[in-house]
């Protein structure tokens, strides 16, 4: 018997359930994908993006990796942002960060964790950009949620940086991004109120 033999039952157990439940669930599910988000979260197993925000298989196009970095020499992510502007037609990007966020705490270290430091060092930047304000918080844990909090910030602005979303608006696309932040103790959302509907609300961040 294979070792994720308990996997695969919670799996025929979850699909019995949904077919009961909605009995042209797959069926129409299998037909097309049109979801409304684009989420770009941490890889931390604690932040599911479909369970945290209540939404079905099909209603929302995920991209997840470590810290919620979006950078413009990242071909994965990028790609991901074109298929869901271009050929998805996605009404909201939410880069969705979380406190306590591991990637974002060992970029606050100064201490070598090996390769994973290539990618730290884009949130060493946002770190850099803001340690005056991070650095006046009593605690380190205000400390890193803080720099959570601001290197949500910046990802935004990285979204609404990329050709894709600067193309798509445009072009006037209906499209809107958003900075979220989850807090794993209690399981709530905050909306870092960052979010940018178009090319007027983005240079208006950048002033």
């Amino acid at each position: 018997m294979s070792e994720l033999e308990h996997l695969l039952a919670c799996n025929k157990r979850w699909a019995k359930d949904v077919q009961n439940e909605k009995p042209h669930f797959f069926s129409d599910l299998s037909k097309q994908q049109a979801p409304e988000y684009l989420w770009i979260g941490c890889s931390d197993s604690r932040v599911p993006a479909n369970q945290i925000t209540g939404l079905l298989p099909g209603e929302v196009f995920v991209h997840r990796n470590i810290a919620n970095v979006v950078v413009h020499s990242d071909l994965n992510c990028l790609s991901v942002v074109q298929f869901a502007v271009e050929v998805l037609k996605v009404k909201h990007i939410i880069v969705c960060g979380h406190y306590g966020c591991g990637g974002v705490k060992a970029a606050m270290e100064d201490k070598d964790h090996g390769l994973i430091d290539n990618w730290l060092c884009h949130i060493r930047d946002v770190y850099r950009f803001h340690r005056s304000d991070i650095d006046r918080c009593t605690s380190e844990d205000d400390r890193l949620d803080h720099l959570c909090e601001k290197n949500v910030m910046e990802q935004v602005l990285n979204v609404c940086s990329s050709t894709v979303v600067q193309g798509a608006w445009k072009n006037n696309a209906k499209l809107s991004v958003h900075g979220w932040i989850y807090a794993v103790k209690d399981g709530l959302i905050r909306d870092l109120e960052v979010s940018m509907k178009g090319l007027d609300d983005f240079e208006k961040a950048n002033r």
